[in-house]
C-alpha cells in the first residue's frame, strides 16, 4: 500500500512506504526527538500489541527508511535538547516535510480498518451458523478482555493523545460489542430454522456455548457498551 502525497511535491517521500514501524516511529518523532534505544523503549510502551517489534534493529532500520526520505534528520551535536546536559548518542527530529505524509497514511488507515472488519463479517458468515456462533463467542471475551485491560502507558504522548486514545478505545470495542449481540441474534435464528426450533447440538467437533452463559456474556457486553 502506497501512500501518495500530494502537497509540496513530498509524494516521493512516502510512496510505498508499508511498514507500520516506520509510521510508528515517525509519530513518536513528531512527538519529540529521540535516539535509537530511546525510541525502541517508548515504541513498545506506546503502542503495545498493536504494533510489534521483533527486536530493536527494527526501530534503527526505520531510522534509515525515514532518513532516506527526508522525513526526519539528525540533530546537529551544537543544538542543545531540553532536558539533557549532552548529546551522546545521534538523535532525530521530524521535519515539517513529514507531517502531510504522515496524515495522508492516518488517512487511508480509515479505509482499510473498515474493510477489515467487513472482511471478517462476511468470513464469519461463510461459516455455518453453529461454528460461526463459537467464532463470535471467541470474539466477545476477547473484547471483554481488551475492554478490562489497562491502557497503554503512551510514554511521550500528549494528554490530548491519550484521552483520544483511550476514549477511542471503549467506543471501538462498545460498537463492537453491539454487533456480537446482533450476529448472535441473526445465527441464532438461523439455527433455528435449520433445526425447527432445536438449536443445542455440536458442530465439527464444538460445542455451542449454553444459552445461560451466551446471555451472561451479552448482557456484560450491554453493561460495557453504556
Amino acid at each position: 500500500m502506497g501512500v501518495r502525497v500530494l502537497t509540496d511535491g513530498s509524494e516521493r517521500r512516502t510512496h510505498a512506504m508499508r511498514s507500520p514501524v516506520n509510521w510508528g516511529v515517525l509519530g513518536l518523532l513528531l512527538e519529540r526527538s529521540g535516539y535509537g534505544y530511546d525510541l525502541f523503549q517508548r515504541f513498545k510502551r506506546t503502542y503495545g500489541k498493536t504494533i510489534e517489534l521483533s527486536c530493536q534493529a527494527q526501530i534503527y532500520k526505520a531510522l534509515n527508511a525515514l532518513e532516506e526520505r527526508g522525513l526526519i534528520e539528525p540533530i546537529p551535536a551544537d543544538v542543545p535538547v531540553p532536558g539533557e546536559p549532552r548529546q551522546p548518542k545521534p538523535r532525530y527530529r521530524a521535519r515539517a516535510e513529514a507531517v502531510p505524509g504522515y496524515r495522508d497514511w492516518l488517512l487511508t488507515q480509515l479505509t482499510q480498518e473498515r474493510q477489515r472488519l467487513e472482511l471478517f463479517a462476511l468470513q464469519v458468515g461463510a461459516l455455518p451458523p453453529r461454528d460461526a456462533l463459537v467464532v463470535i463467542d471467541r470474539y466477545e471475551e476477547h473484547l471483554l478482555t481488551e475492554r478490562g485491560s489497562a491502557p497503554p502507558a503512551m510514554d511521550g504522548a500528549s494528554a490530548c493523545a491519550r484521552r483520544l486514545a483511550e476514549h477511542a478505545k471503549q467506543l471501538e470495542t462498545g460498537l463492537a460489542l453491539k454487533w456480537t449481540m446482533y450476529a448472535h441474534r441473526e445465527l441464532e435464528a438461523a439455527i433455528e430454522a435449520q433445526t425447527g426450533g432445536h438449536a443445542a447440538g455440536l458442530s465439527a467437533g464444538r460445542a455451542v456455548r449454553p444459552e445461560p452463559e451466551r446471555a451472561a456474556t451479552r448482557e456484560a457486553g450491554r453493561a460495557s457498551g453504556r
